[in-house]
């Protein structure tokens, strides 16, 4: 059989370039070789899996963990529990879960597991298997684990499952036993409550056997178009389907594996100039016909926003499949349901979030567990850039509903700080107003602080760095200051690490004869430069800019008067300007109201 093994020269040049960017940096790699065979009617599958593991850590590791994930998928787990004892804006998931017929359930068991060829002890915990390994695994070194396991397929809960609302079949989404990372902080075997996952880089080999007549849609590459056809290649004429195929698949350098399938998938194949292929599957019904034709040109201008403005995507595919229970992102795809989306204008903005994770968790894949702000708040930011550029809005301030959504949750009093666990937050809505919204804020001004050219630079020196690894907020920040010359810790601290709110005012507006002292009040403890317009009478106006002391320096002035900076010590600031009094129409504070400011009403005086 001839192997088809697809790599862009880039990713391979990439990854060299750098492995040992980073001084003293270091991830754990696995390569995986799974194959299933999966039973259609039963919605259940057994599988065998090698997994080479190599501990790059400089800790000799005594023992490893898996995920199971779908061992959530029942009454009486840690997800249904911790759904059932939450606020009441996250019991329906338990409601959920309680109501599941038992043929319905999730199920993950290991029958075996081997070290290097030799049984070793394993205990499953729910949604996590305990390995005590036989052989240490010293630093530098790899080792060889084997597995055979059993998989029921849950109904769709969350994200993954049999069944979906639009009548997908397969949504097959942490579906094997994976490996849980382990970093410079330790393990990270967290139980599976719902939210969010973090896995180890390396390569996949995948196969999946099932019924000829449903087509698949998975992360990788397919090996055997050409004997498989649904879409792919032509069908060699010599080719005789038996009653299942084999579908083979290999993902180069990625840190998960995703797949669906369904017998009424409609394939198309959109190829990007100089870029990649773009893979779309759909179910072949009213009204996913039309839509999903509508909106293919614009995924394929959102992929490209992507590649020019943050970095350029690596692997030669990507795919939006019709799956899942909303918008997921996976390696080299997208799940995004067709239910509520009959008409293609409301399958954008998530389409072009979903495309974009491929740079915020993919790409660039933090531990969206603890940083779950840098995942979703990120890729809410450039998903709205690239909605304002796609749809022609001209939007000043393109993530508007982002300042909207987290002023929102402030005025509740129930805001907790960004370095919250996912699985943590008191409410969903606090989770959604902080991760998402707050975190596509943080952005925001940050291109407020530093320049919004200066911004998409920090982004690009961020993914040039860490593209390929496990960045944190301090990896980021670090691209910001280096692009700009300022010093940041203070917003990264301030803004993610408390839930310090920002309240700036225009305090009172005194003449002394040609000149006017305008006199400005930091209200609450979050700090930011400001601008200033001194609009006058006659309909022209002056910006004046305030820097931080603790900056250490100022953004591009596009034409503002740089003015003397503030010390976040001194809560008045008193500066003059040459115009009489009785000339100022208004004095205003951030005019274009880049700053969350709580209270926008003693902005203006």
């Amino acid at each position: 059989m001839k192997k088809h093994v697809f790599l862009f020269p880039f990713l391979l040049i990439f990854c060299f370039s750098f492995a040992t960017a980073q001084n003293g940096y270091w991830q754990q790699h696995v390569d995986y070789t799974m194959s299933i065979d999966v039973d259609v009617e039963s919605f259940s599958y057994s599988g065998e899996q090698s997994l080479i593991y190599t501990n790059n850590s400089p800790d000799t590791l005594q023992r490893v963990f898996y995920h199971l994930y779908y061992n959530a998928f029942k009454p009486g787990s840690g997800l249904e529990a911790a759904s059932r004892n939450a606020y009441s804006d996250k019991r329906n998931m338990s409601k959920t879960l309680l109501s599941l017929d038992k043929n319905d359930w999730g199920d993950v068991r290991v029958v075996s597991l081997k070290q290097d060829g030799t049984l070793i002890k394993h205990e499953t915990k729910e949604t996590v298997l305990e390995v005590e390994l036989i052989t240490p695994l010293l630093p530098g070194e790899s080792t060889v684990l084997d597995m055979s396991f059993f998989v029921k397929v849950p109904a769709v809960v969350r994200r993954a499952g049999k069944n979906n609302s639009d009548g997908v079949a397969f949504s097959m989404a942490q579906w094997y036993p994976k490996l849980c990372e382990y970093d410079d902080q330790g393990w990270h075997a967290n139980p599976y409550l719902g939210r969010e996952f973090y896995g180890v880089w390396g390569d996949f080999d995948v196969t999946i056997n099932i019924d000829k007549d449903y087509t698949v849609a998975a992360s990788g590459y397919l090996q055997n178009p050409e004997k498989i056809g649904h879409g792919y290649a032509d069908l060699d004429p010599e080719v005789m389907h038996e009653e299942k195929l084999s579908w083979r698949f290999i993902a180069p350098n990625v840190h998960d594996f995703s797949w669906a399938a369904d017998p009424e998938y409609i394939h198309d194949v959109v190829p990007i100039k100089d870029g990649p292929v773009m893979h779309f599957f759909y179910k072949n019904r009213p009204p996913y016909l039309k839509s999903w034709k509508e909106f293919q040109p614009f995924a394929v201008k959102f992929l490209r926003f992507f590649s020019d403005n943050i970095g350029r995507y690596p692997y030669e595919q990507y795919s939006v499949i019709m799956a899942g229970d909303g918008g997921m992102e996976y390696a080299m795809c997208t799940f995004i349901t067709g239910s509520g989306y009959a008409d293609y204008r409301r399958l954008l903005g998530v389409t072009s979030h979903e495309i974009a994770h491929t740079w915020f968790q993919f790409l660039l894949a933090t531990n969206e567990s603890k940083h779950a702000w840098m995942d979703e708040g990120f890729t809410s930011y450039i998903d709205d850039a690239a909605l304002n550029e796609a749809l022609g809005l001209n939007n000043v301030v393109p993530n508007k509903g982002a300042y909207e959504g987290y002023l929102a949750w402030v005025a509740t009093g129930l805001e907790e700080p960004l370095t919250t666990h996912a699985d943590r937050y008191k409410f969903s809505r606090g989770y959604g107003a902080s991760s998402y919204s707050k975190g596509s804020v943080f952005l925001s001004q940050l291109g407020y602080i530093i320049g919004e050219k200066n911004l998409y630079r920090a982004l690009q020196l961020y993914f040039k760095k860490w593209a390929f690894k496990h960045p944190r907020p301090y990896d980021f920040i670090r691209c910001a200051e280096r692009v700009s010359g300022l010093e940041l810790d203070w917003y990264l601290m301030d803004w993610a690490q408390t839930t310090k709110q920002l309240d700036y005012q225009v305090n009172s507006i005194v003449g002394e004869g040609r000149k006017t002292k305008i006199v400005l009040k930091r209200e609450k403890q979050m700090p930011m430069p400001i601008d200033v317009e001194v609009l006058l009478n006659d309909g022209s106006s002056a910006v004046y800019n305030i820097p931080l002391t603790m900056m250490r320096g100022h953004r591009p002035l596009d034409g503002a008067v740089l003015l003397e900076s503030w010390s976040w010590a001194q809560p008045f600031y008193v500066f003059e300007v040459d115009f009489p009094k009785e000339s100022i129409a208004a004095v205003v504070i951030d005019p274009l109201n880049f700053t969350a400011d709580v209270n926008r009403k003693n902005n203006r005086l």
